[in-house]
C-alpha cells in the first residue's frame, strides 16, 4: 500500500518543466543552418518575382518581399521572439486550468474527510458494527463475552477480519486507480514535452522552409502544431478538474445520504467511483485529438478541401453528362427496334 503512494507526480512534471527550460537553448544551435537555408531561399524567392515584374513590365510590389527577411529576423531571434512570444500567450491558459484542478482537488479532499468520518461516527452509533471500526470497543465486547460464548467471540473476529480485508482491498483498488489516472496524465504530458522540444529544436528548420516556394504552409502549420501540442496540458487539467467535479458532487451525495439516512449503504458509491476512475484513465488519451478541435491551420487543408469539392462536382457533372448521353442512345436506339 504505501508503494502506491510513494511516487510524487507533482515532482515529476516539475522535472518535465525544467527539461523543456533547459533544451531551449538548443534552438541556437539550429539557427545557424536555417539562416543558411533561409537565405538561399530569400535570393530565389525576391530574384523570381522581380524577373517576373520586368518580364511582364509591371511594377514591383515591395511588400511581398519583405516575407523573407522577416523569417529571418524570426529565425535569428528564434527562442525570445518566437517561442517567447507563443508561450506568453499561451501561458495564462495552463495556470488558470491549473488553479481551477487545483481547487477542485482540494474541495474533493475535503468532502472525503467528512465523508470518513461520518461513515465512522455511523458505525460507532450501533452496537453491531462499533468493535468493526474501533479497537476499544471490540476489546470491551470481548471482555462482556462469558466462557460459554467462545462461538460469538469467534464469529466477531471473522467478521473484524473480514471487514478489515474489505477495506484493505477497496482502499488498495482505489489507490491502484488513483495511481493509473496520474500515470496516464503523467504519460500525456511527458509526450506533450517530447513534442514540444523537438517542435521547438526544429522550429528554425521549418521556418527556414518556409521561405522557398510551395513550402509557405510549413509557417502555418508548425504555429499549428505547436499550438495544439502546448493545449494538451490545458485540456487535461479540465479534463482532471471534470472528473474531480464528479467525484466531489458523488461525496456530497454520500455526505447527505449519511447525515438524512442512519442505515445507508454506500457500496454502490463507491463501485461508480471506480467506474469512474476507470473512465477518466482511458478518457486521458483522447487528450490529443481534443486539442487538434480547437485550432486548425488553414492553407494545405482548405486547399485540398477545395481540390476535392471541385473534383466531386466536376465528377457529378461528367456523370450527368454521361447519364443524359446514355439516355439519348437508349432512346434512339428504341425508335429504330419501333
Amino acid at each position: 500500500m504505501p508503494m502506491l503512494c510513494a511516487i510524487d507526480f507533482t515532482n515529476l512534471h516539475s522535472i518535465l518543466r525544467s527539461l523543456y527550460d533547459e533544451m531551449m537553448p538548443l534552438c541556437s544551435d539550429m539557427a545557424g543552418v536555417a539562416q543558411g537555408i533561409a537565405g538561399l531561399g530569400a535570393l530565389f524567392f525576391v530574384a523570381y518575382r522581380i524577373w517576373q515584374s520586368l518580364a511582364n513590365a509591371s511594377p514591383i510590389d515591395v511588400f511581398p518581399l519583405l516575407r523573407p527577411f522577416v523569417i529571418g529576423f524570426c529565425i535569428m531571434f528564434f527562442p525570445t521572439v518566437v517561442l517567447g512570444t507563443i508561450n506568453s500567450v499561451m501561458s495564462p491558459i495552463v495556470q488558470g486550468t491549473a488553479s481551477m484542478l487545483e481547487g477542485q482537488t482540494l474541495d474533493m479532499k475535503k468532502y472525503r474527510e467528512e465523508k470518513d468520518r461520518l461513515e465512522y461516527e455511523q458505525m460507532m452509533r450501533d452496537p453491531s458494527t462499533a468493535y468493526l471500526v474501533d479497537d476499544a470497543e471490540f476489546d470491551r465486547q470481548i471482555d462482556e463475552l462469558g466462557v460459554t460464548e467462545v462461538g460469538t467471540a469467534a464469529g466477531m473476529y471473522i467478521e473484524r477480519g473480514m471487514y478489515k480485508m474489505k477495506k484493505a482491498i477497496q482502499n488498495f483498488f482505489r489507490e491502484l486507480l488513483e495511481m493509473l489516472f496520474q500515470a496516464a496524465s503523467l504519460t500525456i504530458d511527458t509526450i506533450r514535452t517530447f513534442f514540444l522540444i523537438v517542435l521547438a529544436i526544429l522550429g528554425p528548420i521549418a521556418f527556414a522552409i518556409s521561405v522557398w516556394d510551395g513550402f509557405q504552409n510549413t509557417l502555418v502549420q508548425w504555429i499549428c502544431r505547436y499550438i495544439q501540442t502546448y493545449l494538451w496540458l490545458p485540456v487535461a487539467d479540465l479534463f482532471s478538474t471534470i472528473l474531480a467535479k464528479i467525484q466531489v458532487l458523488m461525496l456530497q451525495n454520500d455526505i447527505s445520504e449519511l447525515t438524512n439516512n442512519p442505515n445507508v449503504d454506500l457500496d454502490g458509491s463507491n463501485t461508480a467511483y471506480t467506474i469512474f476512475m476507470i473512465i477518466g484513465i482511458i478518457g486521458y488519451f483522447t487528450i490529443p485529438t481534443v486539442a487538434g478541435w480547437i485550432i486548425q491551420a488553414g492553407g494545405m487543408g482548405s486547399y485540398n478541401r477545395s481540390i476535392n469539392n471541385t473534383a466531386m462536382t466536376g465528377g457529378s457533372w461528367a456523370g450527368s453528362i454521361a447519364g443524359g448521353v446514355a439516355g439519348n442512345v437508349v432512346g434512339r436506339a428504341g425508335k429504330l427496334l419501333k
